[in-house]
């Protein structure tokens, strides 16, 4: 069944569906209603000569400049030309793909003002498979993500180049292969393509969606960790959390002690002490915490997915334009900001969980750096350097870009969001944030290996899958196979899917 687009209900799920897993996408008919009543009342505008901003007169600095007539029908062009200026490497597909369903839902509103021409074709392009290519860099994250949604804009015009079928061709080729008639673009269409941070907020939209299994997966190789530590069980009973009042932690809890149920460490037989490191019984508050600011993010991003991002704003019902800034990144940005330094606190917190793995002095009994050889052999001396150079560089990336304004258009433009970076650079936490915890899981195993009792059947689980990819290290041997392959594990999911299949949802 097609994801149908009507300007509400688009979640984060619906969007990766889309993106991601190339779902395919409907306008509901009363959208297209909606579309074609707001058109008509700016055409009735455009023949009364009614000043509008991006429609008759230009933009930015030049919006005092009224055009002629006869400008009218080509500005549009030239608009998307000028605005076409990114640079670098494309965007990944799923990247675009999302955008361009943000964009149609937008439009869905009928608030917009383009010809329903316009949104028909971002829906055959999805549907059919032809991605724009786009520069991922070039946005500031206000008056929408122009740059990149410009060469989107270019297809309307038979323009540019487009992906298809795995081949990177000029857009008219892969177009005309794919049956998609070119609607050229009339006053406004250009405008109401790019008008809005689609491109930032389906990447957020994207992030968020694997910062939630991330975290999930941080859970599971935390309780693998104090399995192997032998950790006190008292700090993960959400009854504990549920007194504090944090939904997160109580969440977190739960999905730790879910893992862990079934052990031989929940029995009391095995020695434990009174209380363990802040890095150990502090995770569900940590993780937690972590939880709460993706749950915020969330709400923001999905507030965006479903409103109306662009400028100017068409009410047929009240036959006016509004002017403003519905464009503006920063009620993604913001959050967004603090979602990557969230990951990157989880991140941190992993890496501690690492070191009391590894330090003799702090593992209770465990050989150090888990090797049986130590002297001749390392262990996982040399896993621990790698992942702190990863949390480095996730510590420097965290540093939030939504208060890294530059002014730009002769100070027409003089605050913007620079979400895109903060999308840019979540992108990368992520990234790193595999490899952490793929190197935590590779320790956890490991140090599992030297005990002698039963593990919970989520830890099981999780180590079973760990041990298809990265063998006991009995003697030592080049580290960095098993560092990149769990770190494409931890993306896959596999871990968490196998350990939601042997316990339930950690949800």
């Amino acid at each position: 069944m097609p994801i149908i687009l009507d300007g509400s209900g688009l979640t984060i799920e619906k969007l990766v569906a889309i993106a991601r897993h190339h779902e395919p996408v409907e306008l509901h008919p009363d959208a297209v209603a909606r579309i074609a009543a707001c058109r008509a009342m700016l055409d009735r505008k455009i023949a009364a000569h009614e000043i509008m901003y991006g429609i008759n007169t230009g933009i930015g600095e030049f919006s005092e400049i009224v055009l002629t007539d006869e400008q009218v029908s080509e500005f549009q062009k030239y608009l998307i030309y000028n605005h076409a200026a990114g640079i670098g490497d494309p965007a990944p597909i799923e990247y675009v793909r999302g955008a361009m369903a943000g964009r149609i839902n937008v439009h869905a509103h009928g608030n917009s003002g383009c010809r329903p021409e316009i949104t028909q074709t971002l829906v055959a392009l999805l549907n059919a498979g032809v991605t724009p290519v786009v520069c991922q860099k070039g946005s500031v994250g206000a008056s929408g993500d122009l740059a990149p949604m410009s060469q989107v804009a270019l297809l309307m015009m038979g323009e540019g180049e487009a992906w298809y079928k795995g081949e990177r061709l000029p857009s008219r080729v892969a177009m005309e292969r794919a049956g998609i008639p070119i609607p050229g673009l009339q006053a406004r269409d250009g405008l109401a393509t790019i008008n809005g941070s689609n491109l930032l907020t389906a990447m957020s939209a994207i992030h968020l969606y694997d910062m939630n299994r991330l975290l999930k997966q941080a859970e599971i190789a935390c309780a693998m960790s104090l399995e192997a530590l032998l950790a006190n069980l008292k700090p993960y009973d959400t009854r504990l959390h549920e007194i504090r009042g944090f939904s997160g932690a109580v969440r977190s809890a739960k999905a730790i002690r879910t893992c862990i149920e079934g052990s031989d460490l929940q029995t009391g037989k095995i020695k434990t002490k009174v209380q363990d490191a802040y890095s150990m019984r502090s995770t569900p508050q940590v993780i937690g915490a972590a939880h709460d600011a993706i749950a915020y993010a969330r709400a923001q991003v999905e507030i965006e997915l479903n409103g109306v991002g662009d400028n100017p704003i068409f009410l047929p019902e009240s036959n006016l334009t509004l002017t403003g800034a519905n464009f503006q990144g920063t009620p993604v940005a913001l959050p967004m900001d603090m979602a990557g330094a969230a990951l990157t606190m989880v991140c941190v917190l992993s890496e501690r969980r690492l070191n009391r793995l590894l330090n003799p002095a702090l593992s209770v009994g465990l050989p150090a750096f888990l090797t049986k050889g130590a002297g001749m052999f390392s262990g996982l001396m040399l896993s621990q350097y790698t992942a702190d150079s990863l949390i480095v560089e996730q510590r420097i990336l965290s540093a939030p870009a939504s208060i890294q304004s530059i002014p730009a258009a002769a100070d027409q433009e003089d605050f913007v969001s620079m979400g895109m970076n903060t999308a840019i650079k979540n992108r990368q936490i992520i990234e790193n944030a595999c490899g952490v915890l793929g190197i935590e899981f590779i320790a956890a195993a490991q140090a599992l290996d030297f005990r002698d009792f039963t593990p919970g059947a989520g830890c099981l689980a999780a180590k079973n899958v760990v041990r298809k990819h990265v063998e006991h290290l009995d003697t030592d041997r080049p580290l960095y196979p098993d560092h990149t392959s769990m770190m494409e594990v931890v993306r896959s999911c596999e871990i968490l899917d196998a350990v939601e299949t042997a316990v339930g949802s950690l949800e």
